[in-house]
């Protein structure tokens, strides 16, 4: 024994002498991971964490720590290598993993690894809330809802959280929604709007005792509050609950449309139904204007208004369709007739006013009286008066133009439409340096919008 203890002891320090200098460039690596955190170069930070994992193989730590600085520096590949082979996560580790597989579009991996990590830890806001992000990803929308659910169990007080469940449940637990959406508002006053839409929506599908036309009444709703993939649910049960449900197949047709779909052979259905539908019939007409087809979108439009001609939404619909295929004269009395009908509707006439001036025609026996009782019913509203303005410059009435355009802009200075057409009052006026101001307001103010893209291209021929 007392032969073997110094062997033992010289065998200690030879590798101790070998191992000394990869500890301390080990911990180096540490250091010089932290500092590169503080002065936030994580990517930096990952490379010398994983070095120092290698070496400092029991500090299991280590790797997560990698992991999670990759994930800061949005390289989501390496986040996704390092943390799922980190032997433990911590719950932050579990939610980074699960967050980097869905940034990489791996939603499946996303929702196992975040399930997993709840499984571990019990029910975590932070898993939870991605988790009903991956499971939207994946289409499994009573899977986000279940996740929401228990999030709210959790922490209440999130009203983008209870504003989704609620829309959520207007699908899947109708009887439930109304509860969640109205606590939303209450903790959030910008969803307000979406709530007071989806109130009316619930209410009205309350009254229906047959499922498909109560689904039907609730997917209009969502598609109002522009939530398509969740009316396009509500369709589709709608449809699944009564595959005669006309009504049900159109608007299923135009939920497609509006996420990228044909939709066709939905309204073709529809049609095929109840080809008397005055809303099939609009519907259809819609599709067809979006396929820039103008003499099938005349015809369903001319359907619908025949079929209610007291309707004065169809009416203008027509109004539009006739000017969409070129007859303007056709378009002017279909305008005219929807706005005779509903005399104390200003939007009427501020469709009737808009057409004159965009197409330049009867611009002063007919826009700018339209334009005029426009104002006259909705007289605290910029439209009213940038509608006027624009009408005037339609008709080179520059003075009258500028007088309206700046009433509306006193109104709502961020009004882009007016800061458009106030800019083109001041080209055809010739004050050019005012004339950019303006444009370059429109431009900003509506940057994605056609008002926004008429100020850039009028920017771009007078001042290149």
């Amino acid at each position: 024994m007392r032969t073997r203890l110094p062997k033992l002891l010289i065998l200690l320090a030879v590798v101790g002498l070998i191992a000394a200098p990869a500890l301390f460039s080990a911990s180096g690596e540490v250091r010089r991971a932290d500092a590169a955190l503080a002065s936030g170069r994580p990517l930096e930070a990952a490379a010398s964490l994983e070095r120092a994992s290698v070496l400092l193989f029991w500090r299991v730590d280590l790797t997560e720590r990698a992991g999670r600085a990759a994930f800061a520096g949005r390289d989501f590949a390496s986040a996704a290598r390092l943390l799922a082979s980190a032997k433990s996560l911590s719950v932050d580790g579990w939610r980074d993993l699960g967050a980097a597989y869905y940034a990489l579009g791996r939603f499946d991996d996303s929702a196992d690894a975040l399930q997993r990590g709840l499984e571990i830890y019990g029910p975590q806001t932070a898993l939870l809330r991605q988790l009903a992000l991956a499971r939207n990803a994946q289409g499994d929308f009573e899977g986000e809802l279940t996740a929401l659910q228990e999030f709210i169990a959790l922490d209440g007080s999130d009203a983008a959280v209870r504003h989704r469940a609620g829309l959520l449940l207007a699908v899947y637990d109708p009887n439930e929604a109304l509860a969640e959406l109205t606590v939303s508002a209450q903790l959030d006053a910008q969803y307000d709007p979406e709530f007071q839409t989806m109130r009316s929506a619930l209410n009205l599908a309350f009254i229906e005792t047959d499922e498909a036309r109560r689904m039907t009444v609730i997917g209009r709703g969502l598609g109002l509050v522009q939530e398509w993939t969740l009316a396009r649910e509500a369709f589709q049960r709608a449809v699944r609950a009564d595959g005669e449900n006309a009504e049900a197949w159109a608007w299923l047709g135009e939920a497609d449309q509006h996420l990228g779909q044909d939709g066709s052979e939905a309204l073709a259905r529809a049609a095929s139904l109840d080809p008397f539908s005055a809303s099939i019939r609009a519907l259809y007409g819609l599709y067809w204007k979006r396929q820039d087809d103008p003499p099938r979108a005349l015809i369903q439009f001319q359907w619908a208004a025949a079929i209610e001609p007291n309707n004065p939404a169809y009416l203008a619909s027509l109004g539009d369709a006739y000017a969409f295929a070129g007859e303007l004269p056709s378009a002017l009395a279909a305008y005219k007739q929807a706005a005779d009908l509903a005399p104390t509707e200003a939007a009427y006439w501020r469709m009737l006013a808009a057409f004159c001036a965009q197409y330049h025609f009867a611009e002063t026996e007919t826009g700018i009286p339209a334009a005029q009782r426009a104002l006259k019913l909705a007289p605290d509203e910029a439209a009213s008066y940038d509608l006027l303005g624009w009408m005037y410059l339609a008709a080179g009435r520059h003075d009258e133009a500028e007088k309206n355009l700046l009433e509306a802009l006193r109104l709502d200075p961020d009004d882009a439409a007016a800061h458009l057409h106030l800019g083109m009052t001041y080209l055809e006026l010739n004050r050019m340096d005012e004339a950019r101001q303006q444009l370059s307001l429109a431009q900003s103010l509506d940057a994605d919008g056609a008002d926004g893209e008429a100020a850039q291209k009028l920017l771009a021929l007078y001042f290149p």
